[in-house]
């Protein structure tokens, strides 16, 4: 006889009013990795992902460590849907299922890593990643050509409202200053 695996899930707000971060007591994914689901086509391995795309006012379903953020599409409020999202993640959590089937590894990138961009990967790291995940998203390097670092924003800073003054004001003036005459700007791909 196994023991019932108990699932404790607690809720975050963000800075994306349509998103909700939905943490839960276990790792979900390997530290590092993130998956995001902007439709229901994209979540072809994802079989979570893909019930929660069964509900008609989930717009995108994004996993990392031992959270999955949830973005809603407008006409819609939080109160009347999150219990029915989160009852929804720990049932299938408790029953042991898997949220995400890992069949290859994703390609790596062949760009050259020259110093530059191991600091900028480093700032990355250190100083934005865990802000940017402690809002329920993701940040990751893309490349570095002409003084302009390219990131991809995942999971609720996708569609933000406020994530390109993040970009642009937060993320932009850090690597300025840390890195003055290097890094000229920051854009999301």
């Amino acid at each position: 006889m196994t023991a019932q695996k108990y699932i404790h899930i607690y809720l975050e707000s963000n800075p994306n009013p349509n998103s909700l971060k939905f943490v839960v007591n276990e790792m979900l994914v390997p530290e590092g990795l993130s998956y995001d689901f902007p439709n229901r086509e994209s979540a072809a391995n994802a079989p979570l992902a893909q019930e929660l795309f069964d509900y008609a006012f989930v717009d995108r379903v994004f996993y990392m460590s031992n959270f999955v953020t949830v973005t809603k599409k407008e006409g819609v409020e939080w109160v009347e849907i999150q219990d029915k999202i989160k009852n929804h993640i720990k049932h299938f959590l408790e029953a042991g299922r898997f949220i995400i089937e890992v069949n290859q590894e994703e390609p790596t990138s062949t760009e050259e890593e020259t110093e530059t961009v191991k600091k900028i990967k480093t700032i990355l790291e250190e100083y934005i990643r865990p802000a940017v995940e402690q809002d329920g998203g993701a940040i990751t390097y893309h490349s570095f050509t002409d003084g302009i670092v390219k990131v991809k924003l995942q999971g609720s800073c996708s569609g933000c409202p406020s994530s390109m003054i993040t970009l642009k004001s937060g993320i932009e003036n850090l690597f300025t200053r840390m890195m003055p005459g290097e890094v000229k700007a920051v854009e999301a791909f």
